[in-house]
């Protein structure tokens, strides 16, 4: 029996065979060593597998690292999401030119109203007054026909009025396109075209359509009050009022 330690013997290749696995050379031709880096080659086991590091220069020492490893920090952290990168754009914003557009827009549909509602009422402008409508109403079919003309002057002459102040914008126009729904309905017989066609009463419906949802602008009196900031509900809510007044003109008093 062999009582001496013959692991001495290890630096020989009869050795025990995992003392030149946890044994490191010096050498970069060195077979053994579990974790040897040489400019940038490293060993694994008795296996060699050579890569070259990357080599980052350290601004603090002025060194290049060759060591091979690059730490996580070193790297920038990637964007989540888009909103992570700065948004250099234009928030939106009111534009003044949509609100200009929508003065004029008001101010003609309203002015033209004024006029027709002071020429069914009072008989301006070569108009036919309350008697000359009423008759015109009844030869056209349609029954209670004198408190209905006052109904169409009143809602023409207060609609008008207030779709040039800007004032409960979305009942007046939803008034105004009532009357112009049964003006339509009255003359479709005639044609499109103008001056017998209903030409003039489509572009005046189109109109106060625009009106009712797109609001009155901030350059009249509803800015900021709650159908201003709410436009399409409100506009949705007094079309079904013009809706519900055409019918019932349409299908109770002709």
């Amino acid at each position: 029996m062999a009582t001496h330690d013959d692991r001495s013997k290890a630096s020989s290749s009869s050795g025990y065979s995992d003392d030149g696995f946890y044994s490191t050379s010096t050498s970069s031709t060195s077979s053994g060593g579990a974790h040897h880096f040489d400019a940038g080659t490293q060993s694994f086991g008795r296996d060699t597998t050579a890569f070259t590091a990357p080599s980052a220069f350290d601004k603090d020492t002025n060194t290049f690292d060759t060591s091979g490893f690059t730490p996580v920090t070193d790297y920038d952290p990637p964007a989540t999401s888009h909103f992570d990168e700065e948004d250099e754009r234009k928030p939106f914003g009111w534009s003044g030119s949509a609100d200009l557009g929508l003065l004029v827009l008001r101010l003609a549909l309203g002015g033209a109203f004024v006029a027709h509602g002071l020429q069914k009422v009072f008989g301006l402008f070569g108009g036919p007054g309350i008697d000359g409508f009423t008759r015109y109403l009844e030869s056209s079919g349609y029954r209670e026909a004198r408190i209905l003309a006052w109904v169409t002057g009143i809602t023409e002459l207060a609609g008008g009025g207030l779709l040039v102040l800007g004032l409960f914008t979305p009942l007046a126009a939803a008034g105004v396109l009532g009357v112009l729904a049964n003006a339509i309905a009255l003359k479709y017989r005639g044609g499109y075209f103008a001056p017998n066609g209903i030409e003039l009463e489509v572009a005046l419906a189109a109109m106060s359509f625009a009106v009712l949802f797109a609001g009155p602008g901030r350059a009249a009196f509803d800015y900021n009050r709650s159908w201003f900031r709410h436009p399409l509900l409100s506009g949705f809510l007094c079309l079904l009022v013009a809706a519900g007044a055409t019918a019932a003109t349409l299908y109770v008093f002709r």
